[in-house]
């Protein structure tokens, strides 16, 4: 998780950042929104969640004993 919220502060720094690159290609929207930037952060944040959660979840719920004599 830490390394998904360096990429989301990363990624809303580098779109704040090219601000006059995005607004070529936005109608309607501008391109430094904070509800949109914080929505779509939200969501990428609740996404990498669940991809380390779920893992996370079955790893735990296996015995370490019967882990170590699979391999």
């Amino acid at each position: 998780m830490k390394l998904a919220c360096v990429g989301t502060v990363l990624g809303v720094v580098a779109s704040l950042g090219l601000t006059r690159l995005m607004r070529a290609l936005l109608f309607g929207v501008s391109p430094t929104e904070p509800a949109i930037l914080a929505s779509v952060s939200l969501v990428l944040l609740f996404i990498a969640l669940l991809a380390c959660l779920i893992p996370a979840r079955r790893a735990a719920s296996i015995h370490p004993v019967q882990a170590l004599r699979s391999e």
